[in-house]
């Protein structure tokens, strides 16, 4: 049986979240030696089991709070779960916050070599990608300004265009559809469907059903951090519509 592209086991994420108000670093430090700091135990995600094929494309829906977007993290590799084990198999692109690991006193064009190298990528290969990246984030005129002086619209269009340029084995989408305006969004929705020719895996998360269906073949339902529905992309968007619809009587 061939290793699928993520296997998630008996996976759980705590947060301790401070319960009271510190004014200071001195108080913390304080309140922290002499052990009257307590917090409050938040389990984001709880006992998650996910198997997740080569080539299949996943749905993640949920209301906020679900747990969503910290499951994604877990998955890329920024945050450590608590408990149980993730593995991944191919070369992750994470589009989780998109240009947060852009360097904002560099300019857009240093920031696709330095995001590019984050990823693993060689300089000369970036290069090679270097005009294709510019023309899909349609940022060429603004290509040597500092990022700092970027709208959170242009970051995101940025980050984008350099994930998505360089063939992922697994795709990793926050909400990012729904980035820019209409024309970007659908452009960036057909980019994403034209790397399932190359079979890129691929994780979506976002709150519009119809995107989904479109994109996913299969999709998850997350409930206060469990996976409460798993399945195929039609009934489980099925499901989550008529959990919506009894969220709003």
């Amino acid at each position: 049986m061939s290793k699928p592209a993520i296997e998630i086991k008996n996976m759980s994420m705590l947060f301790n979240l401070n319960s009271e108000k510190v004014d200071n670093l001195k108080e913390y430090f304080i309140k922290l030696v002499t052990h009257k700091l307590h917090y409050n135990e938040f389990w984001a995600l709880k006992n998650i089991n996910l198997r997740v094929e080569k080539g299949d494309r996943v749905g993640i829906l949920g209301f906020n709070g679900a747990g969503k977007s910290t499951m994604l993290k877990v998955i890329a590799g920024v945050l450590k779960p608590t408990e149980g084990t993730v593995e991944t198999h191919g070369i992750i692109a994470p589009m989780i916050e998109l240009g947060a690991g852009f360097d904002m006193n560099y300019s857009g064009k240093e920031n696709i070599f330095l995001y590019g190298a984050t990823m693993g990528y060689s300089r000369k290969f970036i290069q090679e990608k270097y005009d294709e990246i510019v023309e899909f984030s349609e940022l060429k005129d603004f290509i040597n300004v500092p990022v700092k002086n970027y709208s959170s619209g242009m970051k995101a269009r940025l980050g984008f265009a350099i994930a998505s340029a360089v063939d992922p084995e697994i795709l990793i989408l926050d909400e990012v559809l729904s980035v820019g305006d209409a024309k970007f969004r659908k452009k960036s929705e057909k980019k994403i469907i034209s790397l399932f020719d190359k079979g890129v895996t691929v994780l979506f998360v976002s709150h519009n059903v119809d995107q989904v269906l479109n994109i996913c073949n299969k999709a998850i339902i997350l409930d206060h951090g469990k996976i409460i529905a798993q399945g195929d992309a039609k009934e489980i968007c099925d499901q989550y519509v008529e959990m919506t619809n009894a969220g709003k009587k």
